[in-house]
């Protein structure tokens, strides 16, 4: 009897079946007793295999379907720049497993954040962003994880390659005078921002009931209702190790919030489930897993309050009367008979009124951490993109009105900025510029290597390509043999 349709689409085995061409086609699997295939019944083709890793035509798809969204463009004909590039990618990634390089949860997240940020705003909301992609951001986040993944491996790998490059400043100005003037590289606008943040107060009520809530995932544990693992997947707010069933990798006191540490470092069972613990990211119950020397591994699952839109009407509304105090040179009327101060400055307001520690220290100066050290001097693409939206019509010394953003640590704050500097876009000179200009020379050198590393390895891997690629002109040589 033949068996049931629903029984095989259920399985949907894939079945790789060689045409004499040299081609590969996967097809959707069929009924035990039915024995022709036919064209309507395939549903993906091998179009490479770069050692022992097939690229699908559905795979270049893919690619050409994200790069149209993120207005990516290929040098060449497309159809070969895509497959290629993907081969490319596995040959770095076979190269990583080789030489074991590893990335944390932590980095994948912040990569795959980023990554729905810019898509959040091509698309103008989280909710048109989701209906673009019929998915929602929780299964955006889980079908990015392993691209992501393989993306920074493969970044990883090529910084492994050229890590001792250098350039001597003799080659940076022999480079530079013997570079044509069409070819000098255009510096983009920089800025230097001060900034007061208020974090808006969170009702009582809210904080009990994400409490309660936690307590209520502590006592179905207990209960053997369900596990730790699944209720992290399904609720915690901490997307690094919610994938991991809340699982944090080997981690020291110093690297952790202080709060959080005191706790799980005092944990030993495993069985035993922690008391609800406030960080500066949120409420967290902790759980036990190992302790290795001074690192300890730890589960969690982690819950923010919700802020309300009045607390964050009162923050907006006290950012303003701020705001309005600097640019009239007066001291807050709340503070006045008990500050002596001839002029009322925004440094005077960070003190005063700024919760974020780190540039209250600073004078309310942002900065960053680069590959040549920590700068207050941001191109515009860098700042939250909140401020940066803010800052790009500002004038040198003007203060902005109060507006919301998000921090560094996920929690609503509302802000005021203050533009200190602006240096506008130029093409680089060699007396203010040298240090673009290095970059310049050593991208460059650091490019000819991976070149020169990507043929080489060409050279000694198995390839084989569908016939229909044997005419494109691609990137590296050796492809085709």
């Amino acid at each position: 009897m033949r068996k049931s349709v629903i029984v095989a689409l259920l399985s949907l085995t894939a079945i790789l079946g060689a045409i004499g061409d040299g081609t590969s086609v996967v097809y959707a699997a069929a009924p035990a007793d039915s024995v022709t295939y036919s064209a309507a019944s395939v549903i993906d083709e091998v179009v490479w295999v770069v050692g022992d890793e097939a690229i699908l035509k559905s795979d270049v798809e893919q690619m050409r379907l994200q790069a149209a969204m993120e207005g990516v463009r290929f040098k060449g004909d497309p159809d070969c720049a895509i497959p290629e590039q993907i081969a490319v990618q596995k040959l770095f990634l076979h190269q990583a497993a080789i030489d074991s390089i590893e990335v944390s949860e932590a980095e994948i997240a912040a990569g795959i954040d980023r990554q729905i940020e810019s898509w959040t705003q091509m698309a103008g909301s989280r909710e048109k962003l989701e209906e673009y992609k019929k998915q929602t951001i929780s299964q955006l986040r889980a079908s990015l994880h392993d691209e992501y993944r393989d993306r920074l491996k493969v970044q990883k790998m090529q910084e492994k390659l050229v890590e001792n490059i250098k350039v001597t400043p003799a080659e940076v100005r022999r480079f530079f005078k013997d570079l044509p003037q069409d070819s000098i590289p255009f510096v983009p606008t920089e800025v230097e921002v001060q900034i007061i943040t208020q974090t808006p107060r969170i009702e009582q009520e809210e904080i009990n009931r994400v409490k309660d809530e936690l307590r209520s995932y502590t006592d179905r544990v207990t209960r053997g209702e369900t596990s730790f693992q699944t209720l992290a997947r399904l609720y915690s707010e901490d997307p690094a190790s919610a994938r991991q069933g809340g699982e944090m990798d080997y981690m020291g006191r110093g690297v952790l919030d202080p709060a959080f540490a005191a706790v799980a470092f005092n944990l030993t069972d495993p069985k035993k489930i922690s008391k609800v613990v406030e960080s500066e990211f949120g409420y967290h119950i902790i759980q036990f897993v190992d302790k290795r020397g001074d690192k300890i591994k730890v589960r969690h699952i982690l819950l923010k309050p919700r802020v309300s839109d009045a607390a964050i009407e009162q923050s907006i509304m006290r950012l303003d009367s701020l705001a309005s105090d600097i640019q009239a040179d007066r001291l807050p009327e709340a503070l006045q008979g008990h500050f002596d101060v001839a002029h009322f400055t925004f440094e005077d307001a960070v003190a005063l009124a700024s919760d974020d520690k780190d540039t209250r220290n600073n004078r309310g100066l942002m900065s960053q951490l680069t590959e040549n050290g920590r700068t207050s001097r941001f191109k515009m693409q860098d700042l939250p993109p909140e401020v940066a939206r803010v800052v790009d019509t500002m004038q040198v010394g003007q203060v902005s009105r109060p507006f919301q953003m998000i921090n560094e640590k996920g929690k609503t704050v509302c802000a005021i900025v203050k533009l200190k500097n602006r240096s506008e876009g130029h093409k680089a000179t060699i007396t203010e510029d040298f240090q673009v200009m290095k970059e310049v020379v050593l991208n460059q050198r650091r490019m000819e290597k991976i070149h020169e590393w990507v043929v080489s390895k060409i050279k000694s891997t198995y390839v084989r390509i569908n016939p229909e690629y044997n005419n494109c002109e691609f990137e590296y040589e050796g492809w085709v043999r």
